[in-house]
């Protein structure tokens, strides 16, 4: 609902803008993708080399892109659709410009790295309609039966504002917010990691709850609970309770809760223009070749078997029975899938490895869209002035709704409801009209005045990420104690560390990252393979422009101790 930084540190015009610059590796990977020397070469006897990419969403998409354009080729293994979880559906019957987001829909300025792919493909963002952000004409806060209404925080009652305040003190006592925060603006990357080691072994088996308990700012149960169910930033936090704190911290000093933007036509389209662009600077390959050019328009199907053969080569097994065999690979779909949809050699990785990919934890995410003939939330109460119908943040089923104008009289789109985790599970047996019927009944109880229905123009559209058989949920959490396994993963790619049978194959994705749920941790560990992928090949950065395994030693995260 507001910035999350204290009043310690003010915005002013003179701060560096802030970026998802660490904690845990604070590596400049914006500065990486701007440098003209580019990312590295690969030796010339090792140009064309096929390399398989599973996983056809964001991460695998750019590392694909970025192997093509070093004179690579990778063969790209996709299930379903490009673009995995920046997926954007129309609605039948509808005008096409009308569309929802059933992944990713909303994107922090501080993802930076994504942010050079936006630009780079010809992309253009807008501001995303928060709770009581700066282009959401207004906001409506329902608990327990009482309803608010709101264009900023100072039109909520006090207690509102209490909230707001204690989460900026909890933040200053137990994190040291204000510090991280000007050193990740500086970049002071000395400082950033004497702040984060100390965090991390103090808070790495907290809860978040717990964070929030120990915090003499959030004595009362009842801000707690208010805190929980409307939050700061994107709405409520309290489906993030169980979870780490230090998940939670990454998210706040990143202020990735924040300043969103929405990428106007969908956020598919970006990994799709990435699939048919072709790179101005390019080796080996003829100028105008793309990604769909060497895949003859359409990617490879689904995996349904890893294995390690001779000579340490990666053997895929695709879902026509095709059977191929890679010097490389570089897996970036949900890493459950490794558990279940892929049969694999228990080889593949070390043991260590394999229990931080059984213990990586997700969360469950439903939404539900409809469209209308025009956004009339705008019209206005005869009796009060007010919006007829606002952002609305309740305690009741539908917990988010959100307000996606087209524009006066055009025809525009509802997100009814987004929940996570047991909110989302509630829906779960509902089809998608039945799940309409219980939002409208729920916004009538708010709005009585409003016939939401008689403006709808098609049918809904809807998913629940944990019954999508290629996610099984929407995005990883960390629980308490779970440091040590995401730092397994994430380190991955620095396999000079590992035994000479473990390496080849490439962990990425957001799951993989420290920052999931966000579309820049895909974009991040993409090019950490991709920076291993080369390395494996024997090929190498251009000096003045160190790629993430050339800085590690100096950047590394955290290792707490196993005994």
């Amino acid at each position: 609902m507001t910035s999350t930084v204290p009043p310690a540190v003010p915005h002013t015009d003179a701060q560096p803008p802030i970026t998802m610059f660490g904690p845990d590796f604070p590596y400049a990977y914006d500065d990486f993708l701007a440098h003209p020397a580019g990312l590295g070469q690969i030796p010339a006897t090792e140009l064309g080399t096929e390399v398989a990419v599973i996983g056809g969403g964001l991460s695998g998409i750019v590392a694909a892109y970025e192997l093509m354009k070093m004179g690579l080729k990778p063969v790209v293994y996709e299930a379903d659709k490009i673009g995995g979880r920046l997926r954007t559906v129309g609605f039948e019957g509808c005008d096409p410009s009308l569309t929802a987001e059933m992944g990713a829909m909303r994107f922090p300025p501080s993802s930076t790295a994504l942010q050079h792919y936006i630009d780079l493909v010809g992309l253009r963002t807008e501001p995303f309609p928060n709770p009581l952000s700066e282009t959401t004409p207004s906001t409506v806060v329902d608990l327990k039966g009482e309803s608010h209404y709101a264009r900023t925080l100072a039109d909520l009652p006090q207690v509102y504002r209490d909230v707001a305040t204690a989460w900026n003190a909890c933040l200053e006592e137990g994190a040291d917010f204000s510090d991280m925060n000007q050193a990740m603006r500086e970049r002071d990357v000395p400082r950033i990691r004497e702040i984060w080691a100390k965090l991390v072994e103090k808070l790495d088996n907290q809860t978040f709850y717990g964070f929030l308990c120990d915090s003499t700012a959030f004595k009362s149960f009842r801000h707690r609970e208010i805190f929980g169910q409307v939050g700061f930033g994107t709405g409520g936090w309290d489906t993030d309770f169980p979870n780490s704190i230090l998940e939670i911290l990454r998210v706040v000093y990143t202020e990735a809760d924040d300043h969103h933007r929405g990428i106007v036509g969908g956020s598919q389209q970006l990994p799709l223009r990435l699939w048919e662009r072709e790179p101005e600077k390019i080796v080996h390959w003829a100028c105008g070749t793309s990604l769909a050019s060497l895949h003859d328009g359409e990617p490879r199907p689904a995996v349904t078997r890893l294995n390690r053969t001779a000579g340490n080569r990666i053997t895929v097994t695709d879902a026509t029975g095709d059977i191929r065999t890679y010097q490389a690979a570089i897996f970036t779909a949900q890493s459950w899938m490794l558990l279940s949809k892929v049969a694999c050699d228990d080889a593949l990785f070390p043991i260590d490895h394999w229990t931080a990919i059984e213990r990586t934890h997700y969360m469950e995410s439903s939404k539900l869209f409809v469209p209308v003939d025009r956004p009339f939330w705008l019209d206005k109460d005869e009796v009060t002035g007010r919006d007829v119908m606002s952002m609305t943040l309740t305690d009741r089923m539908t917990r988010g709704t959100y307000l996606l104008d087209n524009g006066p009289d055009r025809p525009a789109v509802i997100c009814l409801s987004y929940t996570w985790c047991d909110d989302s599970l509630k829906w779960l047996p509902l089809s998608a009209n039945e799940r309409m019927e219980v939002m409208l009944k729920s916004l009538g109880e708010i709005y009585p005045k409003v016939d939401i229905r008689k403006h709808v123009i098609g049918n809904p559209v809807t998913v629940s990420w944990e019954n999508e058989p290629y996610f099984m949920g929407a995005f990883k959490a960390n629980l308490p104690g779970h440091y040590r396994y995401q730092r397994r993963l994430f380190t991955h790619f620095m396999q000079d560390r590992l035994p000479a049978d473990k390496r080849g194959i490439f962990l990425a994705g957001d799951d993989i990252s420290w920052t999931a749920g966000w579309a820049e941790g895909a974009v991040q560990t993409a090019l950490n393979a991709v920076w291993g992928v080369m390395h494996h090949f024997g090929g190498g950065t251009d000096p003045v422009n160190p790629g993430p395994g050339d800085v590690y030693d100096e950047i590394a995260p955290l290792e707490l101790p196993e005994d």
